[in-house]
């Protein structure tokens, strides 16, 4: 069992991903601030870009879920796995899709966690107990925040009328 206990890994989970906490920005906080050109941009060839971050965070809140439950995986809503390429010029639908998608799947996630009784958390998938699982969401959460929040800094400034560009496709 986790000195944590189901209530300290939701609290975990929703401090790295849209609760208020001390460590500063957490996932959500870093996408809600940032401007279209910073979405799409990448520090570098084969580079990832702050909205693949956001598909890839989404995919491996599946991915935990999918092992805390026991269910088999498949049903993520996006063909493919880990990193999905986002490629091209800002898109607002495309963008607001993929945030509730991000959204969608901490609520799932989260829900599966809730409903925990604290004898689970023992339980082993992948190897590992699930608390230590659970953690690690949190953690990831965490860091692609913080590798967002860089991406957002280096960000060149737009050209001047790209933003406008951007912002209306």
């Amino acid at each position: 069992m986790n000195e944590a206990g189901v209530p300290g890994l939701l609290a975990l989970l929703d401090e790295a991903y849209d609760r208020r906490s001390w460590h500063g920005t957490n996932l959500r906080g870093a996408v809600r601030t940032i401007e279209p050109h910073q979405v799409t941009w990448r520090p570098g060839p084969g580079r990832h870009n702050a909205w693949e971050l956001v598909v890839h965070a989404a995919y491996w809140k599946y991915v935990v879920r999918k092992r805390v439950s026991g269910a088999p995986r498949g049903s993520f809503p996006l063909a493919g796995t880990n990193f999905y390429p986002r490629e091209g010029l800002f898109n607002p639908d495309g963008w607001e899709a993929d945030l509730e998608l991000l959204a969608d799947q901490h609520r799932r996630l989260r829900a599966v966690v809730a409903a925990l009784d604290e004898s689970q958390l023992a339980r082993t998938a992948g190897g590992k107990p699930l608390a230590w699982t659970i953690r690690g969401a949190a953690a990831h959460d965490l860091y692609h925040a913080g590798q967002i929040q860089l991406l957002k800094t280096l960000a060149p400034p737009p050209r001047r009328g790209q933003a406008r560009k951007e912002a209306s496709r």
